[in-house]
């Protein structure tokens, strides 16, 4: 693998190679995140601010990865700092309970739908793996539906690959007859979903609400409610994976802006302002099964669910957290960050067809993809375009994309990126002046 683009790229990050290498006899892989696993050596950030960052080679990007998404209010956001400053500056870790917690608490239940109770964790994967366990205790059923590839985090229930002649996925590391209990369909298949919950086995549906891939692959509004529909039927739980989409598409997230309540809901990334943080959140009935009560030994040692985690609503996190969902609690974050998308995936689709590039650019509120290939079907209102059926990013074309805009200062996140209320009209237009020169880049290597 050769050309201009990828020698560019070398020349543009020595200092980034350098770490690399050192990171390479440290970490599997060289990172610490399958995501930044990047060859020939992904790039360093030194520092980041607004929506930009930048590199310890000085190179500066346009970040659509933010966070992976937790950062709805752009990174190093002055309010969100100060409070997580003076949370720190009272201590990192009380091993207590603390006023913080409180206050965050209350704006989850404030602004979630379905949020009656809440149990903080550290991060998504484990609010996943609490409201399974909890489904499972409260419904007194083992078995679960999700759907394909769609990611919940990386505990072993819902881990895993399938191929195209297993009906169940797997994964090295974990036994084969744990994925048992897991059943897994085909989204947006309504016929499927009724007859899988017709012999009312079933503990939990999770799902994703806006779809694989952080919504690469969309659900349909209708699908959500053939959910809420035939679980509320069978007696059965609905989960709804907010980790990415809650406080970015509103700020209650899908079940505010589709108005679909589900049972429980998981949460992490935004929920805790940029710093590590998750919860599950729902109805008291079920949550109420981690209580412990005073006289009933019974209870405590038999019939309830333990929960630990000794950063659980850390002061830091709880205070970053509550400053961050007090400023985005009107929506206007929400909708500045949804129109700067908008105006982003219009502009990048009137680039493509000026430059007779078979390529489009579709978003669903401030998350946007690219179609780049053969047969890229044409940009659409996902939302009110149910049967849209994206391409995606011609997997060969992936890497050298990749590469071509980190030379022209833009960071990407797989097939699109998130934005933040702090993207504005300079980052736009930085972006679209590097996909047009990357554009270039491209084809004068052979790659398009």
């Amino acid at each position: 693998m050769s050309g201009k683009i990828l020698s560019d790229y070398e020349k543009l990050h020595p200092n980034s190679r350098a770490l690399a290498n050192r990171a390479a006899k440290l970490f599997p892989s060289g990172v610490t995140h399958d995501a930044r696993s990047f060859f020939p050596f992904p790039i360093y950030v030194e520092k980041a601010v607004g929506g930009k960052k930048s590199d310890v080679d000085g190179n500066t990007y346009v970040d659509f990865i933010g966070g992976h998404g937790s950062l709805l209010l752009g990174h190093r956001h002055p309010e969100v700092m100060d409070a997580a400053a003076k949370a720190s500056q009272r201590g990192t870790h009380f091993g207590s309970s603390h006023n913080l917690e409180i206050d965050w608490a209350e704006l989850v239940l404030q602004l979630v739908p379905c949020a009656e109770k809440v149990r903080f964790t550290s991060s998504g994967t484990e609010a996943t793996m609490m409201a399974l366990r909890l489904a499972r205790a409260y419904t007194n059923r083992d078995k679960i539906i999700k759907f394909k590839d769609h990611f919940h985090g990386w505990h072993d229930i819902v881990v895993g690959q399938q191929k195209d002649d297993q009906a169940l996925p797997s994964s090295i590391g974990v036994p084969s007859n744990f994925y048992e209990s897991l059943i897994v369909l085909e989204p947006n298949d309504e016929d499927t979903l009724v007859e899988a919950l017709g012999r009312n086995d079933i503990a939990a549906v999770i799902i994703e609400p806006t779809g694989a891939h952080w919504g690469s692959n969309p659900i349909h509004k209708k699908f959500l409610e053939a959910i809420r529909t035939h679980t509320t039927r069978t007696a059965t739980l609905f989960i709804m994976d907010e980790v990415i989409t809650g406080f970015r598409t509103a700020p209650g997230g899908i079940q505010e802006k589709y108005k679909i309540t589900p049972d429980l809901s998981t949460h992490a990334k935004i929920l805790a302002g940029g710093f590590p943080g998750g919860c599950v959140t729902g109805k008291s009935q079920i949550m109420d099964i981690l209580e412990l009560r005073e006289s009933d030994e019974v209870w405590n040692r038999e019939e309830r669910i333990a929960h630990q985690g000794t950063y659980n609503a850390n002061p830091v996190s709880a205070a970053a957290g509550s400053k961050t969902l007090d400023l985005i609690a009107g929506g206007e974050h929400n909708h500045l960050a949804d129109a700067t998308t908008a105006d982003l995936v219009f502009q990048l689709n009137k680039l493509f067809q000026a430059k007779e590039l078979d390529a489009s650019a579709w978003h669903m509120s401030s998350m946007w993809h690219l179609n780049l290939g053969e047969n890229s079907p044409p940009p659409a209102d996902v939302e009110n375009t149910p049967n849209y059926r994206p391409s995606g990013i011609n997997k060969a074309l992936l890497q050298p994309l990749r590469w071509a805009l980190y030379n022209h200062g833009v960071d990407l996140m797989a097939d699109g990126g998130m934005v933040s209320s702090a993207h504005g009209t300079e980052e736009i237009t930085l972006t679209i002046e590097a996909f047009d020169l990357a554009i270039n880049d491209l084809r004068n290597d052979g790659y398009l």
